[in-house]
């Protein structure tokens, strides 16, 4: 086989936007069809968003509203905002970017690592209120000197720059032949952008949203229903309200996908296909598997690996996370068993000769505040913040961290058995202790404030 020539150095990482590869999926039951995923991932700031960035940047230097030195602000699940980071930065301009709360929290540590001011807000609350992202970034943008409110939501140059390069693309490296896209809306620009282009350029070709279950979207394209939002952990895609860049009228067919699915299939393409892609990524596959399953003709059908997987450690490829958001099939009992996040074997435990920099590394690691201490198995004691503290604060002492866990560790323990009620938990939060849940003798699992508030939260 001859080997492609390579393209030369680009001169910029914007160069670098865009002439993204296409893989065929194989080893998924696509029924008739053929599958093809689009490595947006593979863009220099790690997602689709670097296409619609530059084009929003670009149009805004053109008609003058953004002026050199400017700020750029904007409303983002996190990959606008890294897109415009990308682009902007580059560029000379400072950004300003409004993150609900449920974004992953690598989206945040990679904005701030490019000096980003990143704003907080409320993922729970609706258009109108004041703590909304979008208002809220209106608003700042408003009382800055030499800003720019960019709104990708309503922005022409988001779609537009899919129906220019996106759609273009696609279609060279389909041959020429495709019979499906299936995309997702966060702003709306892919799906209008691609729309537009394909209707123009491949007639044939049909839009197919993906939507996760709780967005307004999908039931008003397949039912014609007005449904009140509700809520989900994909970022990036699905709304409560419609986009001004949002075309619905574009759109053939529409699917409804779980978080359960959305998560589970994401994993599934890293292991089939050894690619890791992020949370709205496993809700586009997820579609495109149904829509091709669907099919009594053979069709050629395209979707998009929207952003990288590698933003999304901490929850999607997080089995902690994924048990805690209730998002795996998993027998429950009524009682303690129910709490534990982590398995067993899964559990960040520590040795009574391990040392006190073994345990302190281990807390941070995993983001603990405690850990329990096992010898050969058997639960031996407990290590807290404070145990730490009080062991290593004299300076003294020569060894400080260096003393093993035994010196420092809390032996007299309460403990609960895995099958009593939840209510057994509350005297022991009463007394500001961690349960320590056993079945006979053997460990299983702490169970903390916030176990109990997420298991709560699940019910509700």
């Amino acid at each position: 086989m001859t080997a492609q020539p390579l393209p030369p150095p680009a001169a910029s990482a914007l160069d670098l936007i865009g002439r993204t590869p296409m893989l065929e999926l194989t080893g998924f039951d696509t029924g008739l069809c053929r599958l093809f995923v689009k490595l947006e991932s593979a863009n220099p700031g790690g997602s689709i968003k670097d296409r619609i960035a530059r084009s929003m940047i670009e149009a805004a230097e053109h008609d003058g509203s953004l002026k050199p030195g400017g700020t750029i602000v904007e409303a983002t699940a996190g990959n606008t905002g890294l897109g415009l980071a990308q682009v902007g930065i580059l560029k000379g301009y400072k950004l300003l970017l409004v993150v609900p709360d449920k974004m992953a929290r690598e989206k945040i540590q990679h904005l701030r690592a490019m000096g980003v001011d990143v704003r907080i807000t409320r993922s729970d609350v609706g258009k109108g209120h004041p703590e909304y992202y979008q208002d809220m970034a209106r608003e700042l943008a408003a009382k800055l000197n030499n800003a720019v409110f960019i709104n990708q939501f309503s922005n022409p140059a988001n779609p537009l720059a899919h129906e220019t390069t996106t759609g273009p693309e696609i279609l060279e490296q389909m041959l020429g032949d495709v019979d499906a896209v299936v995309v997702g809306v966060g702003s709306g620009g892919t799906l209008t952008g691609l729309g537009r282009f394909f209707a123009k350029a491949s007639p044939k070709t049909k839009m197919v949203l993906a939507d996760p279950v709780g967005s307004i979207l999908a039931p008003l394209v397949e039912r014609g229903e007005t449904v009140e939002p509700g809520s989900w952990v994909v970022e990036g895609i699905g709304e409560d309200f419609i986009p001004d860049n949002c075309d619905l009228t574009l759109v053939a067919k529409a699917y409804e996908i779980t978080d359960t699915e959305s998560i589970a299939t994401a994993r599934l393409l890293l292991t089939k296909a050894g690619i890791l892609g992020g949370s709205s990524s496993g809700t586009l596959l997820a579609a495109a598997l149904r829509y091709c399953r669907d099919q009594t003709e053979p069709q050629r059908v395209v979707t998009l690996v929207c952003d990288t997987g590698s933003r999304y450690l901490s929850k999607v490829y997080n089995d902690s996370w994924v048990a805690e958001q209730g998002l795996i099939d998993r027998q429950l009992h009524g009682d303690l068993r129910d709490l534990i996040s982590r398995s067993t074997g899964d559990a960040v435990t520590v040795g009574p000769n391990d040392t006190l920099l073994t345990a302190y590394n281990r807390m941070r690691a995993a983001d603990v505040s405690q850990l329990p201490v096992l010898d050969d198995g058997r639960l031996i004691g407990l290590v807290d913040e404070s145990d730490l503290l009080e062991a290593v604060e004299d300076r003294r002492q020569a060894k400080r961290f260096g003393q093993p866990v035994s010196t420092a560790m809390t032996a007299k323990l309460h403990t609960l058995q895995a099958g009593e009620p939840l209510e057994a938990l509350l005297p022991i939060f009463e007394r500001d202790e961690v349960a320590i849940v056993l079945e006979g003798h053997d460990f299983r699992g702490l169970i903390t404030r916030i176990d109990l508030i997420n298991y709560l939260r699940r019910q509700a």
